[in-house]
């Protein structure tokens, strides 16, 4: 089992156009403060957790200069055009003491709601083997629709789960991961995916369904609900 403290990388380029405003979504202010720092915040916290990698966007106008917070090193590198690449960017960008055999965490800037309990379970369960990610099994009733919007089946949902982040694995196969799927032309959605087309079967660890990303305008609210009642 991993035991030793951990990087994790924040991918924080992108715009997120569906919230709107006038700045990235991650800036825009959430209780008082921006989101990317209740975000930061939950992580710095962490016992586990060594060091800070945030991925900004090369024209970022807004980020407010962290080196530290909670005595936690907040580092930052230049991101890509897609998430993919800016992970891949804070891998590369990690402190030379971060080996290829370490692992290493991938946090989402705009989940800002991650308990501490689920990242604890994470670092134990993925630890003991070759890595994995925060999820929860899917218990709505899952439909396909055409492309008007209609109802044309019901999908099974054994055996589905929703990803969330953290996810956890190790920084040298995780890099190669992302490494070979740009260079197939694979657009991956999140690191697991990488590391799926790469062979391996990374282990789903149930976490909090309040794991909420932010990505409408109507999470906001929901989210600043739900930071005053966790932790």
């Amino acid at each position: 089992m991993s035991t030793a403290p951990l990087w994790c990388v924040v991918p924080a380029a992108g715009r997120g156009a569906r919230v709107g405003g006038d700045r990235p979504k991650q800036y825009l202010p959430i209780a008082g403060r921006a989101l990317i720092e209740h975000t930061l915040e939950r992580l710095a916290t962490h016992p586990r957790i060594a060091g800070l990698m945030v991925i900004l966007a090369p024209d970022d106008g807004f980020w407010p200069g962290f080196e530290q917070l909670h005595g936690t090193p907040v580092r930052v590198a230049t991101g890509g055009a897609e998430r993919s690449d800016s992970v891949l960017a804070g891998l590369e960008a990690l402190p030379a003491e971060v080996h290829a055999d370490d692992f290493v965490l991938v946090h989402d800037a705009a989940r800002p709601c991650v308990r501490a309990a689920d990242i604890t379970r994470l670092i134990a369960h993925a630890g003991a083997g070759d890595g994995g990610l925060l999820g929860a099994p899917l218990r709505d009733t899952l439909k396909r629709a055409d492309r008007q919007h209609h109802s044309i089946a019901t999908e099974p949902r054994e055996l589905r789960w929703r990803a969330f982040t953290p996810q956890m694995f190790r920084r040298g196969p995780l890099a190669a991961a992302l490494r070979a799927c740009s260079a197939e032309g694979i657009a991956v959605s999140d690191e697991a995916m990488a590391m799926e087309s790469a062979g391996h079967a990374p282990l789903l660890v149930e976490g909090a369904e309040d794991n909420l990303k932010v990505t409408t305008a109507a999470d906001y609210a929901l989210a600043e609900f739900l930071l005053a009642r966790t932790s």
